[in-house]
């Protein structure tokens, strides 16, 4: 069999027993792309060992055995330390890669998936695992910087406990972990520190640093990567990607010295469906003080899930996909909005009043699956100091403990999500003395 027939052979079917040897096989290469020493070439098998680089023009996506991805952007180098799948045995399965400097992205493969425990990528500075993930890295020799298109990852910065040569994730109590519903963070570490830090992406994400092409698999939430354009990469289309035409310089070339450029074929698939989160709707829905109540409890629970009612307050969650609360870190927000009420009681006599919140903090520690959270309310130029404590549901739930009619201490019921980078909101109710109470509405903003 000849050598291209063999490649064709590869792409398109699936090996019954493990492989070793062999972690994928060049799809796409542009610029200055090289293999071991030589220009990448499409149909190239990638061995375990190879080391792939790219210059200041170069791209490479190489397509893994078990249906993964990795990608190589320009002036970045990296290594296939192992990539040995066992599809009988996943237990058996070694995946490591070591990004040397640059900016890679890695989408995990059927086998990876099947073995995360047995998956490790490395930087100079870090170690890297994931949770059945497609993530994007940068790296020089003192920072590196980590952002998640799909699932998650756990990261951990080199210590006695986390060393390069191990294999599989660092799991401890310096790890950090990062998911895609946390939209428009990072996790960065840097040399001599064990612990990454959770931080907003201002312009210093990996795709920032060195921009994908614009054919570049977009990922789809909580699935896998689908191109909008340029090279295929689904399994059964892949044998074209062997007949694709290396075109040579022009004539009107001002450098035909250049390295020459493969052209992926067009292809048009259907535009991927963008999955939408669930979101939170909150307010009042009895009229008070004259004011006309802005949910209609009817209309609103034809479209949403009812989560809580208090009061003259209500907290629905909108259709869509599951937020995924981290399980590492904690946030804190900001106070953003409130509508609060203060009710005085004269034997069965009640007089509503206004009130407004202020110093408001709540802080979610995700490790400890809890919140806490405080503000003061005033009315009738009276301040009260108020809390609250309790606990934190994975699907970003908030269940404050009973306040068994103490004062100064709010029952709480409240929701997270990821609108606008990281919102919260609750209502609430508490006694204020043995004849006032309050209840509202507030709505936090990370």
């Amino acid at each position: 069999m000849s050598r291209h027939s063999l490649i064709t052979a590869m792409l398109l079917t699936v090996a019954s027993s493990a492989w070793a040897g062999d972690a994928g096989t060049v799809i796409f290469a542009a610029g200055g792309a090289r293999l071991d020493g030589q220009d990448a070439k499409v149909g190239t098998v990638v061995p375990e060992g190879a080391t792939l680089q790219t210059g200041g023009d170069g791209f490479l996506y190489v397509k893994t055995v078990d249906n993964g991805l990795f990608i190589l952007r320009p002036n970045s180098e990296a290594k296939v330390i192992s990539y040995h799948v066992d599809q009988k045995n996943a237990q058996n399965t070694r995946v490591k890669f070591e990004l040397v400097r640059g900016v890679a992205r890695a989408r995990s493969g059927d086998a990876v998936k099947q073995a995360r425990q047995n998956f490790r990528f490395n930087t100079p500075v870090a170690a890297i695992g994931v949770r059945g993930t497609d993530f994007t890295v940068f790296t020089d020799q003192e920072t590196t910087r980590v952002t998640v298109l799909t699932g998650g990852i756990v990261v951990s910065g080199f210590t006695d406990g986390c060393r390069p040569d191990g294999g599989g994730p660092c799991e401890g109590g310096a790890s950090r972990e990062l998911f895609a519903t946390q939209k428009g963070q990072l996790l960065r570490v840097q040399r001599g520190k064990a612990a990454p830090d959770v931080m907003h992406s201002n312009g210093s994400a990996p795709d920032d640093v060195t921009p994908p092409r614009s054919d570049e698999p977009v990922a789809k939430a909580g699935g896998n990567s689908t191109l909008v354009a340029g090279p295929n990469l689904d399994a059964q289309k892949s044998q074209n990607l062997v007949h694709i035409a290396i075109v040579p310089p022009t004539d009107n070339s001002s450098n035909p010295g250049d390295p020459d450029v493969v052209i992926p074929p067009p292809v048009f698939p259907t535009p991927p469906q963008v999955a939408v989160e669930r979101g939170i709707v909150w307010g009042r829905w009895q009229p008070v003080l004259g004011k006309p109540a802005p949910i209609n409890l009817v209309v609103e629970n034809q479209r949403s899930e009812l989560l809580a009612t208090n009061g003259n307050f209500a907290l629905y969650r909108t259709p869509g996909t599951d937020y995924v609360a981290p399980e590492r870190g904690s946030m804190g927000f900001k106070l953003m909005e409130s509508e609060v009420y203060m009710y005085t009681d004269y034997g069965t006599k009640r007089i509503e009043s206004p009130a407004t919140m202020s110093n408001g903090k709540l802080t979610v520690d995700f490790g400890a699956r809890s919140f806490v959270t405080s503000a003061d309310v005033t009315s009738l130029k009276e301040k009260f100091g108020l809390q609250a404590q309790g606990v934190l549901g994975k699907d970003g739930r908030l269940f404050g403990d009973a306040a068994n009619g103490r004062t100064g201490l709010m029952n709480v019921q409240g929701l997270l999500s990821n609108e606008q980078n990281g919102t919260a909101v609750y209502i609430f109710d508490a006694r204020l003395d043995d004849k006032r109470t309050v209840n509202g509405a507030t709505k936090w903003q990370h």
